[in-house]
């Protein structure tokens, strides 16, 4: 490999000389004559050293010019060796220098030997230090991403820490859980949680977007087919109670199986038994079952759209996750994690938070809670220009209330600018649930989709 070397001198002499040794040696040099061109070349180029006269022009006996101009260098490059020299070389003079930043000091006429011995250690020591900054930055980020990866499972708010508290207690028995709160709080994080902390770690934990299952796959995707069940039945098909046997089953958004499915979903938990789509032969569940919603499953049933019965076998205990806004004392922590875990992701410089971004997170409702800052977090690493990440740059804007909303709102929104199909789509699906206080149904009907054809959409979205 070959270094960069700038020799900064006002004789000629010293130039020549320096560069017939320098190149000799592989080193490939570039020579300035004064110092407002040796700053510049520093801001120009990567270099690896420095040979630095202390005497210019203006000055040629007291030093005062290099003493200067080390810390001008220091400015624009903290880490790049500085080797001063120097024809009036005293004691006085080579403390001066080194306590002002230089890295040594040569007297001129110089040992061919020791200068070429002192610009290779200090080329060693300085990539030697870069290796070890590059290293403790490492270790910081993959500090931070480790806690990053079980940040959700820790909290200073005394809401999270009593959830915390009685999902680890729970963890330890094989009651079904089920798992209430809004969208983006963390529910499948926690289910994770669980699972992971029960007696069923070691097999496996079979996560399922019940909404995303249309009505006529329903059977074949939780207890599987066997070949020939049914026309497109190619070969045979491993349900999730199989995939999960001896582990645990998540449930997600466990409100929208459809009514006429409920029934089924319900012998198995009741029986523990099932039968593959096209199979007589009946075959036992050892699962335990996770399962959560954001929905309000005493008001579906009121509403004959869920079976009580089944609410009260996924229902053994519930367990409520506060959202985001009420858990105030940890939003920092969360998105200094998520910054830490995606600055490692990408190979990235680690990102701070500014005091008035801080400001910002806090006081920001989340309404799409711990999902909407980690993606707010992810977005950071490529929109920020600088390490200290400031309140402009969150872009964090208040959704307009639901009851603020009308369907002339959702028109003059797409006219505000000329979206892609995936923009129009992603956004209506947004407003129009906006628009229906949160209910899915009326929503989807709205639009004339089938609730897994919403929930196809809110998945690809990930809204």
């Amino acid at each position: 490999m070959t270094f960069k070397v700038l020799v900064a001198d006002d004789d000629l002499n010293i130039i020549i000389s320096l560069k017939f040794l320098l190149e000799a040696e592989q080193y490939q040099l570039t020579s300035v004559t004064t110092p407002e061109a040796l700053l510049d070349q520093l801001k120009k180029q990567q270099l690896d050293c420095v040979l630095l006269d202390m005497n210019f022009q203006r000055d040629t006996t007291s030093g005062k010019e290099g003493l200067a101009l080390i810390h001008a260098i220091r400015t624009i490059d903290p880490l790049i060796p500085i080797i001063m020299m120097t024809g009036w070389a005293t004691v006085d003079l080579a403390v001066q220098a080194l306590t002002t930043g230089a890295n040594d000091f040569l007297q001129k006429p110089w040992d061919d030997d020791r200068l070429l011995n002192a610009v290779a250690t200090q080329i060693q020591l300085s990539r030697t230090q870069l290796q070890l900054q590059k290293v403790t930055q490492e270790n910081k980020i993959l500090k931070h991403q480790l806690s990053a990866n079980n940040t959700d499972f820790s909290s200073q708010s005394k809401a999270m820490q009593q959830c915390l508290a009685e999902l680890n207690q729970l963890a330890q028995s094989d009651m079904n859980i089920l798992l209430t709160g809004e969208n983006g709080t963390g529910k499948s994080m926690l289910a994770e949680l669980i699972h992971q902390q029960s007696a069923r770690s070691a097999a496996s934990l079979v996560s399922v977007n019940m909404g995303a299952i249309s009505e006529s796959l329903f059977e074949s995707e939780m207890f599987g087919h066997v070949k020939g069940a049914f026309t497109d039945a190619k070969e045979q098909r491993i349900g999730r109670f199989e995939m999960a046997q001896g582990g645990s089953l998540f449930l997600d958004e466990i409100a929208n199986i459809p009514l006429s499915q409920q029934a089924k979903l319900l012998r198995v938990l009741e029986a523990q038994q099932f039968e593959k789509v096209g199979s007589s032969k009946t075959q036992f569940a050892d699962v335990r079952i996770i399962s959560a919603t954001n929905a309000n499953l005493q008001h579906a049933i009121q509403e004959g759209h869920f079976r009580q019965d089944l609410f009260y076998r996924l229902n053994t205990v519930a367990i409520h996750i506060p959202a985001l806004r009420e858990r105030q004392e940890d939003i920092i922590a969360l998105a200094e994690g998520f910054l830490a875990q995606f600055c490692a992701k990408y190979q990235k410089p680690l990102l701070t938070l500014s005091i008035e971004a801080k400001h910002q997170l806090l006081h920001y409702s989340w309404p799409g809670n711990i999902r909407e800052l980690r993606h707010c977090m992810e977005r950071l690493i490529f929109t920020c220009q600088h390490h200290n990440i400031s309140a402009d740059q969150l872009q964090l804007q208040e959704a307009t209330s639901p009851s603020q909303i009308t369907e002339s709102t959702l028109a003059n929104q797409a006219a505000d600018k000329l979206m892609t199909l995936d923009e129009i789509e992603k956004s209506t699906l947004s407003t129009r649930l906006a628009y229906f206080k949160g209910n899915v149904g009326q929503a989807a009907k709205s639009l004339g989709l089938s609730r897994s054809g919403w929930y196809r959409r809110v998945d690809k979205f990930e809204l």
